[in-house]
């Protein structure tokens, strides 16, 4: 497969943001200097691209319409994605000034470009010629969503509010900048040194060096805890030292909130209380322009859910059926806790420490016990032969430029041996990169007009704890089986974007399809990590290199939906919030800690366990804030069941053929849900697998919300 080559003015420019070669960026020769003049550059070539679309001289076809504009604006889009990237896993303060410097002008194209009227009307022509009836279905697709765009971009608003809507989108995208700023400087501005060895007891030894490698690294003396995930969570699940489980916990809930500076030097500055609100109103005024009550109606209208009610009463009806299992679970946890000698109640620094005990207990293993069999390499090969044995591909190393020494690549190739994608994995947390874990488009499959494919590129990225130095020697890292579900999560995401087989950029890939059915492959992927066939090709002790055993497989099987109950809760009173926050919040009356009071009555509604007083959770809560979640939260658990039921068709197939990694199955999904991406609805996509529309029932019984008969 062959990228599409760059101009020669391109090249003359000698800026890796415009010279990509074969199509894969050079990550490790930009710099932040580079920045602007390209995409000032490829500004200039979108604004010549959209002059030429718009003249009536260019006739209203695919090609020298369409085609011509996606050119122009994949280029953009494709550079400002890798500056967009790198400030996302390698921020320095000089890329977040080029990067800050940029966003407005970049946020400012789009906004135009989607209310640009003549550009709507050259579109409408083509819809309404007689060529759209001998386009592919694909491109009909790209089209017909091209013309809904152009409406929620406010191409149809009066010109005298156009100027304002761009204002809009340019202020949000410099909000959602600013969260997440501000969310990582309070993550890594904060250190803690532990100078006793004692205190730390209880923590696994992986845990003990890596903080010690940490102090090492930061030039301390001691153990050094910050609070990036895979430092910060262990602290709370295994300390025995409940004042550093409460000193981590108060600093980890309070970041980027008013109450920081109790706990991190000069964070006043990352307080995200009035982002939040400035953001919740600049949404309402928007979906109000566009003619939309609210702006969770705006986000339905390239969604699977037809209307706001359905969405909440989805997700109050699911809070109804989960929460006798959320009371049940807590009330064992509040009894555990009493036998633990804390007598006086479970505090929030206590929940993980004792819920991870009452585990051990029941049933006689430990998190960091089965961690030990799942170093991260071997995880990676069973993870491949999943996708290889599923999917009749081949995974092999690749050599591209990466941003970090960490980071991997590899190439997917087809049964022929031809390459027909690219990944990226970068695994390990650090500091300047953000947290959580996601998948992003690098590059989207596309059929070129010479006829050639250009293959799709992803990233994969996570936050595992990384390597480190032990009696002199770099120790292979370990991940916990949290972490592998995350892995496979991810690796669902990128599937959906690498195997497509569509050729239209608009709908190729992940590109086009529903928010709220674009989890449907990642979450499938999950089920996987709990099959027996799949464990014992994916771990090795890290130690004694054996295998899984069989008898500590069927405790954690046990253990799967342990306190799964206040899992679904805490999922559900996230969802709730975004939703209420975009349908029933009053923005434009809001003030100080209206969002968190929002959050907390919700919580007290619908959780069995009271909200800490002194969390500001809403304030790190990067998905929709920062992360393009915004009124689309509710689509984890609304996806879920899609999934669930999905994954139901290949456990029918294990029980006839005996195995769940069935390729006639395999294939049928491959064929039916990953090659065809947003080319037609998801709705469609799932029938077409399933044979018939989605039903609940799987995913109550994968979570053991069911009561037994």
């Amino acid at each position: 497969m062959n990228a599409p080559t760059t101009t020669p003015s391109m090249n003359a420019l000698n800026n890796p943001l415009l010279s990509f070669g074969r199509g894969i960026a050079q990550y490790d020769q930009v710099k932040p200097e580079q920045i602007a003049p390209a995409i000032e550059y490829l500004l200039n070539t979108c604004e010549q691209a959209v002059t030429a679309a718009v003249s009536s001289s260019t006739p209203a076809t695919w090609h020298d319409l369409v085609e011509p504009l996606e050119d122009a604006t994949e280029q953009l889009g494709r550079s400002w994605g890798v500056v967009s990237h790198l400030n996302a896993v390698a921020d320095t303060p000089e890329l977040r000034a080029a990067y800050g410097a940029m966003l407005p002008k970049v946020t400012a194209f789009f906004a135009s470009l989607g209310q640009n009227l003549e550009l709507y009307k050259r579109y409408k022509e083509l819809r309404a010629s007689p060529e759209f009836s001998s386009l592919s279905p694909e491109q009909q697709k790209v089209i017909d969503n091209s013309l809904r765009d152009f409406r929620l971009g406010g191409a149809e608003l009066p010109d005298d509010q156009k100027p304002r809507f761009a204002q809009i989108q340019d202020e949000q995208a410099t909000l959602a900048k600013a969260f997440s700023d501000h969310v990582l400087d309070a993550t890594d501005s904060f250190v803690h040194v532990v100078s006793k060895y004692e205190d730390l007891a209880g923590l696994p030894e992986d845990v003990i060096a890596a903080a010690a490698d940490t102090a090492k690294q930061k030039g301390l003396e001691g153990w050094a805890f910050t609070l990036h995930f895979p430092s910060y969570y262990p602290v709370q699940q295994y300390a025995q030292n409940r004042d550093l489980r409460r000193l981590l916990y108060e600093a980890y809930v309070t970041r980027a909130s008013e109450l920081a500076p109790q706990y991190s030097k000069g964070s006043m500055d990352w307080d995200n209380t009035q982002n939040m609100i400035e953001q919740l109103r600049l949404r309402d005024e928007e979906a109000h322009m566009l003619g939309f009550q609210n702006y969770a109606a705006l986000s339905l209208a390239p969604k699977m859910a037809r209307d706001v009610a359905e969405v909440d009463t989805f997700l109050t009806d699911f809070a109804k059926r989960a929460k006798s299992f959320a009371q049940k679970d807590w009330d064992e946890l509040q009894a555990f806790a009493r036998t633990l000698g804390l007598t006086d109640g479970i505090e929030p620094w206590d929940t993980a420490f004792v819920s991870e005990r009452l585990k051990q207990e029941r049933y006689s293993f430990s998190e960091n016990e089965l961690k030990q069999y799942f170093p991260l390499p071997k995880v990676l090969d069973g993870l491949f032969k999943v996708i290889q044995t599923l999917f009749s591909v081949t995974i092999k190393p690749a050599s591209l430029p990466v941003w970090h020494p960490s980071v991997q690549s590899f190439a997917i190739n087809n049964l022929n041996q031809q390459t027909i994608a690219y990944f990226y994995l970068d695994p390990y947390a650090r500091s300047g990169k953000r947290g959580g874990a996601w998948m992003d488009d690098a590059r989207g499959r596309r059929l070129l007009p010479n006829g050639e494919v250009q293959a799709p590129v992803a990233y994969l990225v996570c936050n595992f704890a990384a390597p480190v130095e032990q009696n002199g020697q770099l120790r292979q890292p370990t991940i916990t089986h949290d972490d592998v579900i995350t892995l496979f999560h991810e690796s669902g995401h990128g599937l959906h974007h690498l195997l497509t087989q569509v050729g239209a950029l608009g709908v190729s890939g992940i590109n086009g399809v529903e928010w709220d059915a674009v989890e449907l492959p990642s979450q499938f992927m999950e089920n996987f990590c709990w099959e027996w066939e799949v464990l014992q090709q994916m771990t090795a002790h890290i130690d004694t290199g054996k295998p899984l055993p069989r008898d500590l497989y069927d405790k954690m099987l046990a253990a799967k939906n342990f306190q799964n109950g206040l899992t679904t809760m805490r999922q559900l009173v996230f969802s709730l919030t975004d939703w209420r926050l975009h349908s029933q919040f009053d923005a434009k009356g809001a003030k100080g800690q209206a969002v968190l009071d929002l959050a907390r009555q919700i919580n007290n509604q619908y959780h069995v366990i009271p909200q800490a007083s002194i969390s500001r959770w809403p304030n790190t809560f990067s998905h929709i804030f920062a992360g393009g979640y915004a009124a689309g939260y509710y689509s984890y658990k609304w996806a879920e069941v899609l999934s669930a039921d999905v994954y139901s068709a290949f456990e029918e197939a294990a029980k006839l053929k005996g195995s769940v990694l069935d390729a006639e199955t395999g294939i049928r999904y491959r064929r039916e849900i990953l090659e065809v991406g947003g080319s037609r609805p998801a709705s469609e996509s799932f029938a077409a697998f399933r044979g018939r529309p989605p039903q609940i029932d799987a995913l109550l019984r994968h979570g053991g919300l069911v009561t037994a008969n």
